[in-house]
């Protein structure tokens, strides 16, 4: 059994300091747990050093910005946090989680006297994600009741709190009825993504993926973009009907926690899994991009 991430040894660092983890706590009354006041990302290290770690700092301050937040911390102090508190932790390969939040000072929907928190944790197992024997098998996915909203009524290219809402209920649908994920789709029907990953379509060389136009333009996502056409592969953004899924051959989800992950299914249509996939050599591959950038 996963042990409590509330029951943890370590440090996180918290507003400038490291402390003990089990004492990294915040008030029940605070605006980022009432009003999901709050922003975060998700990045991974390996052999000690974040993938990409700028450009996911850039992305917590822009989400920051977006929701009316001013970190009062600099893109440069993020940096440097995150990197200690690796070493700190004595950790190469884990999951880093920045997470800026309002606090306590002030209650209710306005923001104007509020006062705003910065945590940064990491920690080295999250088998709770998807479990490598899954990931192996492939995913099996169904699609939700709930979709992504329009962008003039959710904050889509923040990574946000409150929106993950959302997401949470998609996940907990589809393991209750004994899928490993959902299949989100946009608030015009269209085919959006996991509940947190992005999805690709694969059909011979042609690889397809929704516009991010109501959904988070995911850093793995564009990475595996890059990787893909630097290998001949044609990619085309556009936006797909979900009728229109059992014409591929393969499918796969990216994100930070999630990586690549092959799908084995989507309702009652199936994927093409294994050794000889597309999809395994994009897991390969990315295993090695990520390795020669650490």
């Amino acid at each position: 059994m996963t042990k409590s991430f509330e029951n943890r040894d370590g440090l996180i660092w918290l507003n400038g300091e490291f402390i003990e983890w089990k004492n990294a706590k915040a008030h029940i009354i605070s605006q980022g747990l009432h009003y999901a006041s709050a922003v975060f990302e998700g990045e991974r290290a390996y052999n000690g050093k974040i993938f990409k770690s700028n450009e996911h700092t850039i992305r917590f301050f822009k989400s920051a910005e977006i929701i009316g937040m001013n970190l009062p911390y600099s893109e440069e102090e993020i940096n440097l946090a995150k990197n200690e508190l690796i070493k700190k932790m004595n950790l190469k390969d884990c999951y880093v989680r920045p997470i800026a939040w309002r606090g306590g000072n002030q209650m209710g929907l306005s923001t104007s006297n509020s006062d705003i928190n910065v945590a940064i944790a990491v920690w080295d197992d999250w088998d709770s994600y998807y479990k490598i024997e899954d990931r192996k098998a492939g995913l099996r996915l169904i699609t939700s009741p709930w979709k992504r909203p329009a962008p003039d009524t959710a904050p889509y290219e923040a990574k946000a709190s409150g929106p993950y809402i959302i997401c949470t209920m998609s996940k907990e649908y589809a393991e209750k009825k004994g899928y490993h994920d959902a299949l989100m789709l946009d608030y015009r029907g269209y085919v959006a993504e996991g509940t947190g990953a992005n999805i690709f379509f694969i059909q011979d060389k042609s690889i397809h993926t929704p516009i991010p136009d109501c959904f988070l333009n995911g850093i793995t996502r564009q990475t595996v973009i890059e990787m893909s056409k630097s290998q001949g592969f044609e990619i085309t953004e556009r936006h797909i009907l979900p009728e229109e899924i059992s014409k591929y051959d393969e499918a796969f989800l990216t994100g930070t926690a999630a990586e690549i992950t092959p799908i084995r299914s989507i309702d009652n249509i199936n994927f093409n899994t294994g050794d000889n996939t597309t999809t395994f050599k994009f897991m390969g591959d990315f295993s090695n991009l990520v390795s020669k950038t650490s």
